[in-house]
């Protein structure tokens, strides 16, 4: 039998260090010209030419491509839209976290994981820290910590019995608060490898809400096994 993990995992912070930047951000592209690089390629509608030779092009593409078309390619806004939480007081997190404890897979004193109760995959997961940061400004000792979640949840992920292999996706343009997607590619269904699997996962038929907890309880045990922490009751009676 394993014996479950030490759970006081708290790797050491990288000392600080300033580095001499020899290529200042003045002397790069910027968005405009990049733009410009765009609409040049563009058609008179704004479209660009569907790349049948790339994505398109490949086995695992889930749509054909006759009538397919890209929609017009838009000017840059004037700024980045101000994203949910960009302040730690402003944030969801400033009231603490309120998911059921049907849906938290695991967590410790400084890191939760937890289900997405809405997919068509067999587990999709979501790895926040407690303390609000973003991934550019994560601490060393999170960032380190991290690392280590992101190897053993993969890990946990990929023992799910109906999952062939895990993905990993941060997107962060909604909310602010560092939260990274795990998706459990099922098992043998080619059609679904890469990334085409979000576009799938979005129009798959939901799965259960017994079946999603009995898939996380795989990950749970496996979590705590190899890195401590606790386990979420995942619909079972806690008592």
């Amino acid at each position: 039998m394993t014996e479950p993990g030490d759970d006081a995992m708290h790797p050491s912070a990288p000392e600080d260090h300033t580095d001499v930047v020899s290529a200042p951000p003045a002397e790069a592209e910027d968005v405009e010209e990049y733009f410009a690089r765009i609409a040049a390629a563009a058609g008179e509608d704004g479209r660009l030419a569907v790349a049948v030779e790339e994505m398109p092009g490949w086995d695992i593409y889930p749509y054909e491509i006759e009538g397919l078309r890209l929609k017009p390619v838009q000017p840059p806004a004037d700024e980045e839209p101000a994203r949910r939480g960009e302040h730690a007081a402003d944030c969801w997190c400033a009231s603490g976290f309120a998911d059921a404890d049907d849906r938290l897979v695991w967590s410790n004193d400084r890191w939760r994981l937890t289900l997405s109760v809405d997919t068509g995959l067999p587990v999709m997961l979501m790895l926040m820290p407690l303390a609000h940061h973003d991934l550019p400004s994560l601490p060393g000792d999170l960032a380190a910590e991290m690392g280590q979640l992101v190897v053993a949840v993969s890990d946990a992920v990929e023992h799910v019995p109906s999952v062939g292999r895990v993905q990993l996706a941060k997107y962060g343009d909604g909310g602010a608060h560092l939260h990274l997607f795990f998706l459990g590619r099922p098992a043998r269904m080619l059609q679904f490898r890469g990334s085409p699997l979000i576009d799938w996962e979005e129009n798959l038929p939901r799965v259960p809400l017994e079946v999603l907890q009995a898939n996380a309880r795989v990950v749970a045990e496996r979590m705590v096994v190899h890195v401590g922490g606790a386990p979420g009751t995942l619909g079972r009676d806690a008592s």
